[in-house]
């Protein structure tokens, strides 16, 4: 099982330099054909264009993989709503001493008949 760990997290690995690689490789394509001539900047090399897609993404879009993070939102509103009075206060308290005072969520509004 160790072994299968490994392999999994070196194919990852490689998976990730080559799609890096692939990408920097792109943008500096399309930078040193397109800016030069409409703006008048200068060529980049490889190392710029990486530096410029790893920047861009922390910009724009984080290394989560997705905005908002809207499952883990859904997941933890359905553990709220299954957890008893008690357990929310405990929940509370315990998250107050690591996070500060927070507002309880709001309650879902009811459906009409």
């Amino acid at each position: 099982m160790r072994r299968n760990r490994f392999v999994r997290g070196a194919r990852f690995i490689l998976f990730a330099i080559v799609a890096a690689t692939a990408l920097s490789f792109v943008v500096m394509s399309l930078w040193n054909w397109l800016m030069p001539s409409l703006f008048g900047l200068h060529l980049i090399s490889f190392g710029q264009a990486l530096g410029l897609l790893v920047l861009s993404r922390l910009l724009l879009g984080g290394f989560r993989g997705r905005w908002g993070g809207g499952h883990w939102r859904g997941r933890m509103m359905e553990r709220w709503a299954q957890m008893t009075p008690e357990e929310r206060e405990k929940f509370r308290a315990g998250m107050q001493g690591r996070c500060g005072p927070f507002a309880p969520p709001a309650p879902a509004p009811e459906a009409k008949a």
